[in-house]
């Protein structure tokens, strides 16, 4: 009789810890976009579903990747959905799954991203991938050339900050789309530089007009003779009118937002602008 009872207490205690050691689990968590969060334990996942079971079933239940605004996974690891890459037209949208679903990088405290520069026409909306870059670059190369001024502060490699952001999706066109707090997940850095260029171009016409002649007088010195001569050039001038909008962030806020129209209206103009917004943002000091 005793030997029953011992192996009741027995079982008892280990169905206990078997539901604690279950109810201690880590669960995976499912942020939808609706902010509705679901713990649960993801099974499977595609390009287009995640399936998932809730706590205490089988049950496997699908989900839209779509409805996903992120996943926590148990691990410790975390993936962005980038809803505009499964959205986007077939013939722009990778096979592969990596270019739908963003993974978080590792966070380097103490470093600075510049973001491509979006170079937009005003006048005719059309953007420039050439000067999107160039100027991306620029900013860059300033950065390195002053390191000794933004201390302690680490610039990101330019291609490292490119390459994580065309597996993202992202590029100079929807560069803007894109919250920064998903920006600094995908780049791994807890500072970056948001700028942006506009701009108009026109033209205006200068006239110069040059005299010459020459005078006769008679013999009689009473009948004056003049032939003059009037030649007219035009030259055509063209302006850049430009405006720079420069942005800063730190850990997903706001620390520096000016904009300035350079002085003159000459093509690099907008260059000048942007080292003088540089040099009086927070980041920089006076060595």
């Amino acid at each position: 009789m005793k030997t029953n009872k011992v192996i009741v207490v027995l079982v008892l205690l280990l169905v206990s810890v078997f539901s604690f050691a279950q109810g201690g689990k880590k669960l995976d968590k499912i942020i939808k976009r609706d902010y509705q969060i679901i713990e649960c334990t993801i099974a499977k996942m595609s390009d287009k579903t995640v399936e998932y079971s809730l706590p205490g079933e089988t049950l496997q239940i699908s989900l839209d990747v779509s409805q996903i605004a992120r996943i926590d996974f148990a691990s410790g690891r975390s993936q962005i959905f980038d809803v505009s890459a499964s959205t986007a037209p077939s013939n722009n949208v990778a096979t592969n799954s990596s270019d739908q679903v963003i993974s978080s990088a590792d966070m380097k405290p103490n470093t600075i991203a510049v973001l491509p520069i979006p170079f937009l026409n005003s006048a005719t909306q059309e953007s420039s991938e050439e000067m999107a870059k160039f100027a991306q670059n620029d900013i860059y190369n300033k950065l390195l050339d002053k390191s000794a001024n933004i201390f302690p502060l680490t610039v990101q490699d330019l291609r490292v900050t490119n390459s994580l952001l065309h597996k993202a999706g992202i590029d100079y066109k929807n560069i803007d789309e894109t919250p920064i707090e998903d920006l600094q997940k995908i780049l791994g850095v807890d500072n970056i530089i948001a700028s942006k260029v506009s701009y108009t171009i026109t033209e205006g016409s200068t006239a110069s007009t040059y005299n010459s002649g020459n005078a006769k007088v008679s013999n009689d010195n009473k009948k004056l003779k003049t032939n003059d001569y009037s030649t007219t050039n035009t030259s055509t001038q063209t302006y850049y009118n430009y405006m720079v909008y420069f942005d800063m962030y730190k850990n997903n806020t706001k620390i520096y937002s000016q904009s300035r129209k350079p002085f003159l209206n000459i093509k690099d103009s907008w260059v000048d602008a942007i080292s003088y917004l540089l040099k009086r943002s927070p980041i920089y000091v006076k060595r």
